[in-house]
C-alpha cells in the first residue's frame, strides 16, 4: 500500500514537472536579447494601418526573418461629437479615437514617423510601451506644428500595449483624456499558444479602447464647448481632478458600436479581444459568454489563464483574450461595473449568427401567466 502511494506520488510529481516544462516559455529568460543585434539591413515593409476596430492586415505566424515595420501616424486635432449634443476638441492620431492598433512580430522592428500638420496648434509626441528607451520614443517624437519625426525601435517584448501622447507635465493626461491613445499588439513569432501550449488561431480580432472623457460643464450643468483645444485645457484639468469620468465610451464615441454598428460573428469563431485603457483601471466581462483564455497583464510570452468571467485591465494597459462563440444571439462586451456601463456607456454588443445548441441551453417554458393554485 505504502509503495503504491510513493509510486503515485512520483508520478504526480513528474507529471507536473512535465506540465511546467511545457509551458516554459520559447525565448528563455526575459533578461536574454534575442533576434537581429541591428536593423539597418533588415528589408522593410509598409503596414497600412486602419481604423479600429479592425487590425491590419498580419499573419498571425511570421514568415521569415525579423523586418522593419514601417508606419505613419499624423495627428489630427478635431472637433468630434462624443454623444448627442456633446463635442469635444479630440487630440487623434491618424483621425480616430482610440488610435489605430499596430502589429508586429517580436524582434520586428517599427519605424515610426509622427507627422504634426501646420495646422495643429499644440506639441505632440508619441510614448510606446511597447518600446524600450527614451521615454518609449517620447523624447525622440516631440513635434510642434509643422514637424514630423521618425525612430526605429525593436519590438522584445510579445503581448499587447498601449500607446499615447506625452508632451510632459499636465499635458500628459490632458492630452489621453483628449482622446490621444492607441495601441501596439506583438505577436510571437511562432503565433499564440493555448493553455497547454499548442498554437491557436482567431479567425477575426477587435480592438476595443475604453475612452475616458471629462467635459467640463457652465453653472447651469451644460456641457461647454470651445472654439480650440487650449482654450478648454483649463476648465478640462479642473474637471478632470475629480477622477469621475462624465462619458465612458468604447473607441472614442457612445454607441459607437451598438445597434447597426454592432460587431458580428459566427458561432464557431474564435475571436480576439485586445481591450485598452490608458488612463483607469476597468474590469472586462463578455455576457452570454466567456473568455476561453486571457493574457493577463498583455503578455504573450505567459501561459494564457482560461475560462474567466471577468477580466481586468489596469490604468496603461492592455489586455488580450480570446472567445468561440457557441450561441447565436445578440452578446454585450462591456466594463462591469455596471454603473459605468450602462450610466456613462462603456457597451458594446456582438451579433453572432448561427445554429441553437439545445444542449447548452433550452427554454423550459417561456414567460407567462402563473398558474393558480
Amino acid at each position: 500500500m505504502m509503495k503504491a502511494l510513493r509510486l503515485t506520488t512520483i508520478l504526480i510529481g513528474l507529471s507536473g514537472l512535465f506540465l511546467s516544462c511545457q509551458h516554459t516559455p520559447k525565448t528563455g529568460s526575459v533578461f536574454t536579447e534575442t533576434g537581429p543585434s541591428g536593423s539597418d539591413n533588415l528589408q522593410q515593409v509598409t503596414q497600412e494601418l486602419v481604423p479600429p476596430p479592425d487590425l491590419p492586415r498580419h499573419e498571425q505566424v511570421a514568415k521569415g526573418d525579423p523586418v522593419v515595420v514601417k508606419v505613419r501616424l499624423v495627428v489630427e486635432e478635431k472637433k468630434m461629437e462624443i454623444a448627442p449634443g456633446v463635442t469635444i476638441w479630440a487630440l487623434t492620431f491618424n483621425g480616430t479615437v482610440p488610435g489605430p492598433i499596430i502589429v508586429v512580430h517580436q524582434n520586428d522592428y517599427v519605424q515610426l514617423t509622427l507627422v504634426n500638420p501646420a495646422s495643429s496648434t499644440q506639441v505632440h509626441n508619441i510614448d510606446f510601451h511597447a518600446a524600450t528607451g527614451a521615454m518609449g520614443g517620447g523624447d525622440l517624437s516631440m513635434v510642434a506644428p509643422g514637424q514630423e519625426a521618425t525612430f526605429r525601435f525593436k519590438a522584445t517584448k510579445p503581448g499587447v500595449f498601449i500607446y499615447h501622447c506625452a508632451p510632459g507635465g499636465i499635458m500628459v493626461p490632458l492630452h489621453v483624456v483628449s482622446g490621444m491613445n492607441g495601441a501596439i499588439m506583438v505577436l510571437p513569432r511562432e503565433g499564440l499558444t493555448d493553455e497547454n501550449g499548442q498554437p491557436v488561431t482567431y479567425n477575426k480580432a477587435w480592438f476595443l479602447a475604453e475612452q475616458d472623457y471629462y467635459i467640463p460643464k457652465d453653472p447651469n450643468g451644460n456641457f461647454k464647448t470651445y472654439e480650440t483645444p487650449a482654450e478648454g485645457f483649463a476648465d478640462l484639468a479642473e474637471s478632470m481632478k475629480s477622477l469621475t469620468p462624465t462619458h465612458l465610451v468604447f473607441n472614442g464615441q457612445a454607441n459607437s458600436l451598438t445597434g447597426s454598428k454592432a460587431l458580428t460573428a459566427k458561432v464557431g469563431d474564435k475571436v480576439l479581444f485586445i481591450t485598452s485603457q490608458a488612463n483607469r483601471d476597468t474590469r472586462i466581462h463578455l455576457v452570454g459568454g466567456h473568455a476561453d483564455l486571457v493574457w493577463t497583464g498583455g503578455s504573450f510570452n505567459d501561459r494564457p489563464v482560461t475560462n474567466y468571467e471577468s477580466w481586468p485591465v489596469a490604468a496603461g494597459s492592455a489586455v488580450a483574450a480570446l472567445y468561440q462563440f457557441r450561441q447565436p444571439g445578440k452578446y454585450l462586451y462591456l466594463n462591469h461595473n455596471l454603473i459605468e456601463a450602462f450610466s456613462l456607456g462603456a457597451v458594446v454588443e456582438i451579433e453572432v449568427e448561427g445554429k441553437w445548441n439545445d444542449n447548452l441551453m433550452k427554454s423550459i417554458s417561456k414567460p407567462g401567466t402563473m398558474p393558480s393554485h
